[in-house]
């Protein structure tokens, strides 16, 4: 889990406008910050596959959020993948 200051500083690093909070931009940042933590925990936890589930929905669901932003704004998707090092 994030907490709240970390996940304000993923928002206003990443947002489109001063009140942007849901954008896909935004959204991809924050799963994947969860997603970085999730993976350390599962190194250091091998057998806890609850959480290696809810790392493969995280994944999922930031796939889901980057189809919807490249099929919108080519040139939007891009900018995130270059900012997020995705490529």
């Amino acid at each position: 889990m994030l907490n709240i200051k970390t996940k304000q500083k993923i928002i206003k690093k990443n947002q489109i406008h001063e009140k942007d909070t849901g954008s896909p931009e935004v959204q991809v940042a924050v799963i994947s910050t969860q997603i970085d933590e999730l993976a350390k925990h599962l190194k250091k936890h091998k057998k806890d596959n609850h959480s290696r589930r809810g790392l493969i929905k995280m994944v999922a669901d930031r796939r889901t959020h980057l189809k919807y932003l490249q099929r919108k704004s080519k040139p939007r998707y891009d900018a995130l993948m270059k900012k997020m090092g995705l490529v």
